[in-house]
């Protein structure tokens, strides 16, 4: 991609679509409409709401399928927060909790927990399940991210 192009992503906080120039990335983008920032490194909550916001966006985007009952999901979610920083400009973290999500469990084929998943424009990258190291999730990712202009 190059520094002219522009991508759209959607707002960890309204999930309004913004597009923004693909050079400005690390500048600290914010939001059209709410002024949140666009690039945080933090994992948000996606719902059967506004998933569909970020999974169609221009910058791909990971997921951890999870429920509060299952230990290695409690486990993980702090390897997945410590990763999503230094990958902020080059994915976007969601989180799904599907136990109260159970239609986006059921759409994504979800059968074990932790699930992690790349997506990007919507088609399906890498899937992977159960909790992992930090090193281990982050060279999975980066190796899920290869095939993506964000590489």
């Amino acid at each position: 991609m190059s520094d002219t192009d522009t991508i759209v992503i959607g707002c960890p906080e309204c999930h309004r679509a913004n597009r923004i120039a693909f050079a400005k990335i690390d500048q600290h983008p914010v939001c059209g409409a709410c002024k949140a920032r666009l690039i945080r490194g933090l994992p948000f909550e996606l719902t059967v709401d506004n998933i569909r916001t970020h999974m169609n966006a221009d910058m791909p985007l990971v997921i951890d399928f999870w429920a509060a009952w299952c230990g290695p999901c409690q486990q993980f979610s702090k390897v997945y927060e410590m990763v999503a920083a230094p990958f902020a400009e080059r994915a976007r973290f969601g989180s799904v909790n599907t136990e109260q999500q159970p239609t986006l469990a059921q759409a994504y084929g979800i059968r074990s927990l932790p699930t992690i998943a790349v997506y990007y424009r919507g088609e399906e990258l890498a899937r992977t399940q159960g909790a992992m190291p930090p090193q281990r999730f982050h060279s999975w990712l980066e190796q899920a991210l290869d095939t993506t202009p964000f590489a």
